[in-house]
């Protein structure tokens, strides 16, 4: 199946709610997608920063926000 998009003529408001509605659609079988082997070692150093205290977490609405504002 192709679904020809013209991405060029899309704001990025749609662009964004395109990208939430495929990742939405994605991630009803994560077990379909392949992880990069470099996953691994980025999520142990960031488990390691978080178990240190070295690093600071928000919440993905409140940063979903932020980039729907920046950019309309």
């Amino acid at each position: 199946m192709s679904a020809d998009i013209s991405l060029d003529q899309l704001t990025t408001t749609e662009k964004l709610a395109l990208m939430e509605r495929l990742w939405t659609d994605l991630s009803q079988n994560p077990e379909t997608i392949p992880s990069p082997a470099w996953h691994g070692a980025v999520l142990a150093e960031r488990r390691e920063a978080a178990r240190q205290g070295r690093t600071a977490f928000g919440a993905w609405e409140d940063a979903r926000q932020r980039l729907l504002g920046r950019h309309g």
